[in-house]
């Protein structure tokens, strides 16, 4: 009789609904003293001077090159001269691409050089073949296998230019899945209109990989006038290009994750992270990919950090600054990976990495019970002309990998409208950076960070299941 009568007042138990969680809350006085600090940022100089420093300093820095290894020098003495209280490294490993030398030209009557550029991944060689010309990507794809044997596949898809840089996903897919398309239908090496939104002979480029099973074949993309003038040509007749690459894979190499950390007030084992990749692509100096992001979080941190302890917030602020971002989100992956085991101490996180154009909108995807907060940080942003946009994805790269197992993040949506003029080319220099609009872009990270960290309650991290993190 015991039995049943446990048994029944268990039933009753497990049927009766969970208690709805406490809403995260923001207080007044934690408002108030990120709108300070925001107003604070507006003209302050350190965002402009951490992005100077590593431009010039250091310059370009590709994973696995020489100045990776400077360039992870310079954060950790970067750090401890803007005061962080704690400054380490963890390690990230990946397989280690070099480029040399990179040239194309068409043969024959209408002789002349191409400006081009390896694509990351491309192996080494040198091939001369027939150009054929693709309008989409989906033409190539649908080419019968062997029917571009002994030839050059050429695809031409122009990116759009957009404020949300949008127009990014269509280019991007063209380098990720054009080779191995070309490759399948035979062709001996590929060649691409650039991801890029600029009318200069710069060409972009960025890391493709071929599907298992694939034999590589070199690949390059063109300036966007470039690959003009190879459309113009090819509509002329049957023209020959000669592509010659000198790059490739080349073992192994180990970079780190640099770590700085603002140690908060009364919670100092939970966290709010924000950051920027600290390599670059070879070509520019990495100025907005990602410079300025490093600059930016490195900055927010530095000034909450300049608070006596105890106005500072509960949290503390974790600024990381990510190795490897361009050829494959190795720096994110490996902290996911280091930090899954602690997920529920890291509120939330946000990246920097679309330049330093003004941020326009904000959101965060988190649980209804957090949305009150979300909106709380919303008003100490609108004041910087930032907008609560619930369309407004979550997440950078390299914070991406973090999400997809439970951690919350938000997005603070930078104007990407010139980003692609410049992204992955020798243009991608300090210069194109406006100091006003870097500096909003420091507003914006500290006051989201501080109100983040001092938070009552959390934005829902928590360790997801297997089957639905891989959704």
């Amino acid at each position: 009789m015991r039995v049943t009568v446990l048994a029944a007042a268990l039933a009753v138990l497990v049927s009766m609904p969970l208690a709805a969680k406490q809403p995260t809350r923001i207080s007044d006085a934690a408002l108030a003293k990120a709108a300070q600090l925001r107003d604070a940022a507006l003209t302050d100089r350190t965002g402009w001077q951490v992005t100077e420093s590593l431009t010039t300093e250091v310059g370009p820095r590709m994973a696995g090159s020489p100045a990776d290894a400077r360039a992870v020098e310079w954060a950790k003495a970067k750090f401890k001269q803007l005061g962080y209280d704690k400054v380490w490294t963890e390690p990230v490993t990946f397989p280690k691409w070099e480029r040399r030398s990179e040239s194309a030209h068409i043969i024959g009557d209408h002789a002349q050089a191409l400006a081009v550029t390896a694509l990351g991944g491309s192996p080494g060689g040198t091939v001369e073949a027939e150009v054929v010309r693709f309008e989409s990507l989906d033409a190539l794809e649908k080419a019968a296998p062997g029917s571009l044997a002994g030839k050059i596949a050429f695809v031409d898809v122009h990116m759009p230019r957009s404020q949300t840089g949008e127009g990014y996903g269509l280019g991007s897919h063209v380098r990720g899945a054009g080779p191995s398309a070309a490759a399948k239908a035979g062709a001996m090496g590929y060649l691409m209109r650039s991801a890029g939104t600029d009318s200069h002979r710069n060409p972009h480029t960025g890391i493709s990989r071929f599907q298992p099973g694939i034999t590589p074949i070199p690949m390059a993309a063109l300036s966007l006038p470039d690959a003009d003038q190879l459309a113009r040509l090819t509509a002329l007749g049957s023209i020959r290009v000669r592509l010659a690459l000198d790059c490739g894979w080349n073992g192994e190499y180990t970079s780190q994750n640099v770590i700085g950390e603002i140690t908060g007030r009364s919670k100092p084992d939970e966290v709010v992270v924000i950051g920027g990749h600290l390599d670059s692509w070879d070509l520019g100096t990495g100025a907005i990919d990602d410079g300025a992001g490093v600059g930016i979080s490195m900055a927010a941190g530095h000034l909450i950090g300049q608070l006596p302890k105890a106005q500072r917030p509960a949290r503390s602020i974790r600024v990381i600054a990510f190795a490897n971002e361009e050829q494959g989100l190795f720096g994110g992956r490996a902290y996911a990976d280091a930090h899954k085991a602690h997920i529920t101490r890291h509120q939330i996180g946000a990246e920097s990495d679309l330049g330093a154009g003004r941020i326009y909108a904000f959101n965060a995807k988190v649980p209804d019970y957090a949305k009150p907060a979300v909106a709380r940080i919303a008003q100490v942003l609108a004041p910087l002309g930032i907008a609560h946009r619930e369309d407004t994805e979550g997440c950078g790269p390299d914070t991406s990998p973090f999400n997809a197992i439970g951690m919350a993040c938000a997005g603070l949506a930078q104007d990407a409208s010139k980003y692609f003029d410049y992204h992955h080319t020798p243009d991608d220099t300090l210069d194109k950076i406006d100091p006003a609009e870097l500096a909003q872009n420091v507003a914006a990270y500290v006051a989201f960070a501080y109100l983040a960290a001092d938070a009552e309650g959390d934005f829902g991290s928590a360790l997801k299941a297997p089957e639905t993190a891989q959704k």
